[in-house]
């Protein structure tokens, strides 16, 4: 039954998938990290050929489309999130509001990511792991911390503020937090939370309680 329903969510968003134009991929420019991403898959087809995938995301855009190149041609785009069939299986792609939340190949053996642009946010985190594990490791732990605290001390608030509508307090019910903290906290807690989410993002990291906010929900 799972399986049904999620070859039917895959089939629906291959379905919003429209033809390319045929244009070249732009290179990657040095002030573009922050309005897009860029990622590549190297794929071996049927005949024995390899060829390069791009897949290519400007964020702040009004179509919320993404795009797919193969070796540097435009042969598809879709609108987000987005399933592109390529040579082997699919490559899924999605976002969030701190950044990329999915960007994998996937076929019937598993998923595996795709490499970013080194010049792109995604690939300057990359290499910034790879020169300085310890470090990045640490500030890892520390975006896990900050977001799995922003949870579990900002949700009763919420739920506290939520009831003290009319409406909710009236059929529903009040609730009272166990934790209030001062206004100068919270600001602090949001602020450091929405670091520790673009961290995450930067790194293709999600969980569905972590990224509570943020998670791949499949539509």
């Amino acid at each position: 039954m799972f399986r049904s329903y999620r070859r039917w969510k895959r089939n629906r968003k291959i379905n919003k998938v429209k033809e390319g134009d045929g244009h070249q991929l732009k290179p990657f420019r040095f002030w573009q990290p922050l309005t897009r991403s860029l990622f590549y898959a190297t794929i071996v087809e049927e005949n024995g050929e390899t060829h390069v995938y791009a897949v290519n995301v400007h964020f702040f855009s009004e179509d919320e489309t993404t795009q797919l190149y193969r070796d540097g041609t435009h042969i598809a785009t879709s609108s987000l999130p987005a399933t592109f069939p390529v040579p082997g299986g699919v490559i899924e792609v999605a976002t969030s509001d701190y950044g990329m939340s999915r960007m994998e190949y996937v076929t019937s053996e598993g998923a595996r990511q795709l490499q970013p642009d080194k010049r792109s946010a995604e690939g300057l985190r990359l290499r910034f792991d790879k020169r300085f594990p310890k470090i990045s490791a640490s500030i890892g732990t520390c975006a896990i911390t900050i977001l799995l605290l922003s949870i579990f001390l900002g949700l009763p608030q919420l739920l506290e503020g939520l009831t003290q509508i009319p409406w909710v307090a009236e059929h529903i019910g009040t609730f009272q937090s166990p934790v209030t903290l001062p206004n100068w906290l919270n600001t602090t807690l949001i602020l450091l939370s929405v670091f520790a989410a673009m961290e995450r993002a930067l790194t293709l990291k999600n969980h569905w309680l972590i990224d509570m906010e943020t998670s791949y929900w499949d539509e």
